[in-house]
């Protein structure tokens, strides 16, 4: 009897990139991420639901409906749907205010959390919200936390104890990465980064402060290009085993924490 191979983790591996075909204002198709991905050696991306369709971020006053529940299914089962013989996919289940847990599957690698403080507000005192970081918690999924200043600070002292949050863009868009600092939040274990849009400086300025275990590369397409976020750290010239955990011996470290059940 032949077994079947185990396929070798991908050397490079974008954590922060945003994938979908319901939205059509940009394009973001997986499709359009393999093109701007085809020049470089990324071997594996964690891809995300496109905000527009996970909830309508131009309303404030957003009241959830059963149609914004469909398309929210609709787009997180399209990340599921993915499996490209070139690229290791790693689907992250984009949450919302319906806190819909339920729909998490043995194929989710992380959750996207998401919102600016333009828009409609996460529901953090609904029993639902701490019932789904229960299980969030229970499957050891990473939280990618894109969130105004104040509610990152509240989720990860308050609500977060014992799951990983990743900051995205080096906290470009959480208050800033000197305001996630001067919090004390990068210093504690369970809270990671990712480079997507992040500036060369503050790059250097988080390894050489906090180390390089806990930071991810990522692009932020398509908001960003694959290539260029993938030279930017290459052009740090880090040193070799640094660079590779950046790259992507990190993301799969992390990775290897989840429980797929």
């Amino acid at each position: 009897m032949v077994k079947d191979k185990v396929k070798t983790p991908p050397a490079v591996i974008d954590a922060h990139a945003h994938c979908g075909i319901i939205d059509r204002g940009w394009p973001q198709s997986y499709p359009a991420y393999a093109r701007h991905a085809a020049t470089t050696d990324i071997g594996g991306a964690a891809l995300f639901s496109p905000v527009a369709e996970i909830y309508d971020r131009y309303d404030a006053g957003f009241a959830d409906t059963p149609a914004w529940r469909l398309r929210r299914k609709e787009s997180n089962a399209y990340l599921l749907s993915l499996k490209p013989a070139e690229m290791t996919v790693y689907p992250y289940f984009f949450i919302w205010n319906d806190f819909a847990v339920e729909q998490l599957s043995a194929a989710h690698c992380g959750i996207k959390w998401h919102r600016h403080d333009d828009e409609p507000v996460y529901h953090y005192d609904d029993p639902r919200c701490r019932a789904a970081l229960d299980e969030i918690r229970r499957r050891r999924l990473p939280v990618v936390l894109e969130e105004e200043f104040d509610h990152t600070v509240r989720f990860i002292r308050e609500l977060a104890h014992g799951i990983t949050v990743i900051i995205p863009h080096l906290g470009m868009l959480n208050g800033g990465f000197r305001s996630i600092a001067e919090a004390g939040l990068w210093a504690q274990e369970n809270v990671w980064a990712d480079t997507a849009l992040a500036d060369r400086t503050e790059i250097r300025e988080y390894i050489r402060t906090y180390g390089h275990g806990r930071l991810m590369f990522g692009s932020d397409f398509p908001f960003g290009d694959p290539a260029s976020e993938l030279q930017k750290v290459r052009s740090l010239k880090l040193e070799p085993a640094i660079e590779a955990a950046v790259l992507g011996g990190n993301f799969i470290r992390l990775q290897a924490c989840v429980n797929y059940r």
